[in-house]
């Protein structure tokens, strides 16, 4: 018995001479007046900031927003999803009066389906069903990566 409290009382002080070294106070602190050595100061890390590789589960959500604008009648907002090789190729007064024929023609309620991605660097492709309008289902459609955002490159 007399054993283990020894050990603990050991271990116990142990842990207390670590934490107080550890520690610090303002009793700690040299006086600079009267004091030769340099002060020490603590190295501050700065976090790096890892930009966050693009991923399926993003461009999945991106095909799905830019599906739901274009049968919803939204020309500018889809317009935005279009990659700049594309934009080159589509003015925006066709393109959006295209969108609103769409709307016009089949309506608003044609969500993405079973939408799967696949990235690869900075490219990526959705394959989707859009429901109610199996024409319009996409395998492999191919987006690209533009400043960090999932641009639609299919044009």
């Amino acid at each position: 018995m007399r054993t283990r409290a020894t050990i603990t009382l050991t271990t116990t002080a142990l842990l207390l001479a670590a934490l107080t070294a550890c520690s610090s106070s303002s009793d700690d602190k040299p006086d600079s007046a009267s004091s030769s050595t340099p002060t020490r100061t603590a190295a501050v890390e700065t976090p790096t900031i890892t930009p966050t590789p693009a991923d399926s589960v993003d461009l999945e959500r991106v095909a799905e927003t830019y599906t739901d604008l274009y049968f919803g009648g939204e020309g500018k907002g889809a317009y935005a999803f279009l990659s700049k090789r594309c934009r080159a190729k589509a003015d925006p007064a066709v393109f959006e009066a295209t969108v609103k024929q769409a709307a016009k023609d089949y309506g608003p309620d044609h969500p993405a389906t079973d939408v799967q991605a696949t990235v690869s660097g900075d490219m990526g492709h959705v394959s989707y069903k859009v429901k109610g309008l199996p024409k319009f289902d996409q395998t492999k459609q191919p987006w690209t990566l533009e400043g960090g955002d999932w641009k639609y490159n299919a044009c």
